[in-house]
């Protein structure tokens, strides 16, 4: 009975190893194709390519769905609709940001940006939910703006579109957040990250689709001409796509097997994996003041994670 026991732990152990790397692999992997794409590539249409991502997320969501891996969750009411309306658009905002700012800045910079998101986070939460932190995790801010300016000022590829595109993203990525805390609040009205994404996905198709169409009127026709004269860059695309649904179940699937604590520790790392993959890969250059920058920002997050586990807030 305890050889049973003891094979079962080990295959829970080696599938939460499985769930880990696929969460490493997707999260960096779906950052550096984008940048692939937007920049190396030249498919200069961040808006439609977000379309695309949203387009898979739908369908891959469906899928998922029916194959009952997640539970089924449902739409409450009107109110409900609304509230998921409104995630759905500030989560639009992160996401283009983002890959906008990866047509203008290296991944590494675009990464060091990324990591103040705990700092837009405590400020929101004073702002909109009146929640004051302890002096500990003020105190762990600090560094991690001190990093981001140290790094900014010393970034070789600086470019002010793609740094407030990047900071724009940041701050919507840090507002979902408090949002989905502050609307989401019944128990009722809770949705785990994939029926959160499967609500929101069609909401976000049709802002997405509006806007490419406003702003982006070639994007399509580009693509098509791209798809017909590489299949190289049909793979990507579709891998692109693909990955960026796999970003989000792999984070259902790591939460449902450790806990939101180790996938927020797992986010820390990830940051300071992806800027030296990317520099090994885009071959960017990078001050030694703007990594020491980084790597501030980097210990402040961990600090503040620490001082928010010690408060009892996460």
């Amino acid at each position: 009975m305890r050889e049973a026991s003891d094979i079962q732990a080990a295959n829970f152990d080696t599938f939460a190893v499985c769930m880990i790397a696929s969460w490493y692999i997707s999260n960096i992997g779906v950052l550096l194709l984008n940048k692939y794409l937007l920049s190396l590539w030249g498919f200069k249409y961040p808006i439609f390519l977000t379309m695309l991502h949203m387009l898979s997320c739908l369908i891959l969501s469906i899928v998922v769905r029916l194959t009952g891996l997640v539970p089924r969750q449902h739409i409450r009411n009107r109110r409900h609709m609304f509230k998921v309306s409104v995630l759905s658009l500030v989560f639009v905002v992160s996401v283009v940001g983002g890959n906008i700012s990866l047509r203008f800045i290296p991944v590494s910079f675009n990464q060091a940006i990324g990591a103040t998101t705990p700092f837009f986070t405590a400020l929101l939460s004073l702002c909109i939910l009146r929640k004051k932190e302890t002096a500990e995790v003020y105190i762990t801010l600090v560094p991690v703006v001190v990093g981001i300016v140290l790094a900014s000022n010393s970034e070789p590829l600086f470019h002010l579109w793609g740094f407030l595109a990047c900071f724009m993203a940041t701050f919507a990525r840090a507002l979902k957040s408090v949002l989905q805390g502050l609307l989401l609040t019944n128990e009722n009205e809770r949705l785990d990250s994939l029926n959160l994404l499967l609500f929101m996905s069609p909401i976000a198709l049709v802002i997405l689709s509006i806007s490419s169409k406003l702003m982006e009127p070639l994007a399509f026709e580009t693509m098509l001409s791209n798809c017909k004269s590489s299949h190289i860059f049909g793979f990507v695309l579709i891998l692109n796509c693909s990955i960026a649904f796999l970003v989000n179940l792999s984070n259902f699937m790591v939460t449902k097997c450790t806990s939101p604590l180790t996938l927020q520790v797992l986010g820390n790392a990830k940051g300071a994996v992806a800027v030296i993959v990317s520099i090994l890969l885009f071959r960017n250059p990078v001050s030694s003041t703007g990594m020491i920058g980084y790597t501030i920002t980097v210990f402040g997050v961990v600090f503040y994670s620490e001082a928010k586990k010690r408060s009892g807030k996460i």
